[in-house]
């Protein structure tokens, strides 16, 4: 799974500073990711509880900030499997300037497949696993 989501960076996404306050990059990486999910599963995580019993959570989050967004500004966030076992995906994402590229965020994310009934950790799916491998 590789994937885009474009953001566009507004009022309420800044500080007093006029930067991107920098627990909005969690955000934006939830998003992508959530979406990327969609895109590759074709099941929306509500869908994917339902219908597979299970979901992902996070269970490993570490960001690396390397510039400033500013207000009006475009992203490209973007989502890639980088390993998937048995009860865990890892995902690495980044967050850049749709103009050129400038690498703003970087981050590695750990979702673990939780069952949907008793929030405990379970194994992904085979049917998930495939749609999911790297």
């Amino acid at each position: 799974m590789a994937f885009e989501w474009p953001v566009r960076i507004y009022w309420e996404d800044t500080d007093a500073g006029g930067i991107v306050f920098y627990a909005n990059y969690l955000k934006f990486f939830e998003r992508a990711r959530t979406e990327g999910l969609r895109a590759a599963l074709g099941l929306g995580q509500g869908e994917l509880a339902d219908k597979a019993g299970g979901m992902f959570v996070v269970s490993e989050a570490n960001l690396k900030y390397r510039r400033p967004a500013r207000l009006d500004d475009e992203l490209l966030v973007t989502a890639a499997v980088q390993q998937v076992a048995g009860a865990a995906v890892s995902i690495e994402q980044a967050a850049r300037l749709k103009s050129d590229g400038t690498l703003l965020c970087e981050g590695l994310f750990r979702l673990a497949w939780v069952d949907a009934a008793t929030m405990r950790p379970a194994r992904i799916p085979h049917n998930i696993l495939e749609k999911l491998s790297v």
